[in-house]
């Protein structure tokens, strides 16, 4: 399986607003959007004019799959955010996760010269709090009831991937890696 990623394009915005608003999608984020193709054209206007956030299409084989994204590129502490899903659901897989999250610290650590990457997860959503303890990241904390949507509390896990800690044990992880020099 070949994984490549480019930059967003209005062309795009369909298949994201249909994996955003997708139940599988939604139930693990913080918001269940009803999004519109207007309101999605004045989203990728403004991320394509800020400087402290980056979106991409994650490519599978060809295929449009996804979104990942970097919040935080103008902070001077040097942390960073970032985000992920697959909504093309057959083309989901565990080789895909490994390798778009440790190539994203080989970036961020080796060519943006950041100190951290942060992530927060809900806590039910144990698989990606798995997917990232097995790249190395740490649980840094746990809020009880830390979002509500649809009139339901949600507790919330953040995890931390630091330079140094990359350092340690990136030797012994095994990925493919994937450019997000673009």
């Amino acid at each position: 399986m070949s994984v490549t990623l480019r930059e967003i394009r209005e062309t795009d915005l369909e298949n994201i607003m249909r994996w955003r608003m997708d139940p599988d999608i939604t139930r693990y984020m913080n918001t269940d959007p009803k999004l519109t193709l207007e309101g999605q054209k004045k989203w990728l206007a403004s991320i394509d004019s800020n400087s402290d956030v980056r979106y991409w299409i994650i490519l599978i084989d060809g295929q449009e799959a996804g979104v990942i994204n970097l919040t935080g590129l103008t902070r001077e502490d040097g942390i960073l955010g970032w985000a992920y899903y697959i909504g093309e659901k057959k083309l989901r897989s565990l080789k895909t996760a490994l390798s778009l999250e440790m190539s994203l610290y080989d970036h961020i650590f080796d060519n943006l010269c950041k100190n951290a990457l942060i992530s927060d997860v809900f806590t039910l959503n144990k698989g990606v709090i798995q997917l990232h303890l097995l790249c190395g990241c740490e649980i840094t904390e746990e809020k009880k009831s830390y979002v509500s949507k649809g009139g339901q509390a949600y507790d919330v896990t953040f995890l931390r991937m630091t330079k140094e800690r990359w350092q340690q044990v990136r030797a012994t992880k095994k990925y493919d890696r994937i450019s997000y020099e673009i």
